[in-house]
Formats: structure tokens, sequence, C-alpha cells
């Protein structure tokens, strides 16, 4: 395995860690020249269409937040999985609520056929829905996925 993860502007960088469960595509790797953040870990979660990242702050670059959703469609294969973006974000602070992001991107991807009404729609339902499932289970992410058979697991990094 190569060990590398592309970015949506075709810039490869190395990766620490894969790891592949029923649900999901683990990965954590640093993010060299990023002022913001050092290091980010994501699952890639495919029937929920979901890719859910933990960012680790630099000092002075602090969010509050501690999760980060990214709506898309994720496909997973064998030696390649491949993500498409569909622009809509969810910011969850545990226990205190989920913040919807970047509906102008949606639309502005959908108004230069960036993205098909179709598959803005998805996303539209996506958000949607798991605002709703995090809304019901107290913003707390680990409790709605069991829900759904997931547990998610994260490194210890300071």
């Amino acid at each position: 395995m190569a060990r590398t993860n592309t970015d949506l502007k075709g810039i490869v960088r190395a990766v620490d860690e894969y790891t592949v469960q029923p649900w999901g595509l683990y990965m954590a790797r640093p993010t060299p020249g990023r002022a913001q953040f050092h290091y980010l870990e994501s699952w890639l979660l495919p029937t929920l269409r979901l890719r859910t990242t933990v960012f680790h702050f630099n000092p002075g670059h602090v969010r509050d937040q501690d999760f980060y959703l990214d709506v898309g469609q994720f496909t997973p294969s064998d030696a390649v999985w491949h993500a498409e973006d569909h622009y809509l974000d969810l910011v969850l602070r545990t226990g205190t609520g989920v913040e919807l992001a970047d509906v102008d991107e949606l639309l502005t991807a959908v108004r230069h056929r960036l993205l098909s009404p179709e598959a803005a729609e998805q996303a539209v339902h996506t958000a949607v829905s798991t605002m709703d499932g995090l809304a019901r289970n107290d913003y707390d992410l680990d409790r709605w996925l069991a829900g759904h058979g997931i547990t998610l697991t994260w490194r210890d990094i300071s």
C-alpha cells in the first residue's frame, strides 16, 4: 500500500495510518505547511455520506469544535478509496450543538455545474438528517454513531 493521501489539488501526502473497518476508513497524517493545525485524523463513513475529522490545532489557531463533518460521496475499494466533497460541512461541539457551514459553496458549485442538482439535494438531506440525529443524541457523535453500529477510534495526540 502506498500509504498516501491525494487531495483535491493533486497534492500527495504521506499517511501515518490507515485502518479499514466494516463501516469505513480511518486515516491519520501530519499536515506540513499548515499554520492552523499540525495533524488531522479522518474517518470516511460511506453509508452515512460523511467524513468525520478531528483537527489538531496549533496554538493560537484553536477553534471551538470537536468534530468537523464533510458531506459527500465516499466510495470504498480494496486499493483506493475515492472521496467527492459535496461542499456542505457540519461543525460539532459535543453536548452543545451543531452548525451547518458552507451553504454558499454548495449553491455556487451547483450554479457552476461542479455538482449536479441531484447530488446537492442528497447533500442537503444528509446534512439535515445528520443534524437531526445529533440533536436527538444530545450532540454526542459517539452515541449517534453507535445507533448505526459504528465505533470510531482516535489517536492520543497532543
